[in-house]
């Protein structure tokens, strides 16, 4: 298997940024530009750099996600599963909810 099928979902608001679409499918490598197994970094830079036109600072800061966006990685927070180092595995399932919202 050369690619992986990553489902991701935006919500909170966070769909505003792509679209409206809330849902989305995302073809990955298995292995990123180092040979080493993509991971989690390698996937929020892939919607940073090909699936965002504008106001990309509402979602990524530092090559990270910005602070005020949860991560769950198959309905279990990212803290749990290595945040940025998680390594991506077929089928994964992972949500951005945005927890800011004006007031």
């Amino acid at each position: 298997m050369s690619e992986l099928a990553i489902n991701v979902e935006f919500s909170g608001g966070m769909e505003l940024l792509f679209q409206n679409v809330s849902k989305h499918t995302i073809k990955m490598p298995v292995t990123n530009s180092a040979g080493q197994p993509s991971n989690l970094q390698n996937l929020i830079l892939y919607i940073r750099d090909n699936m965002m036109t504008e106001k990309k600072e509402l979602f990524v800061e530092n090559d990270t996600v910005r602070p005020g966006i949860l991560v769950l990685i198959n309905n279990v927070d990212w803290e749990l599963c290595d945040e940025l180092e998680y390594e991506l595995q077929d089928k994964d399932e992972i949500v951005f909810i945005s927890t800011l919202h004006g007031g």
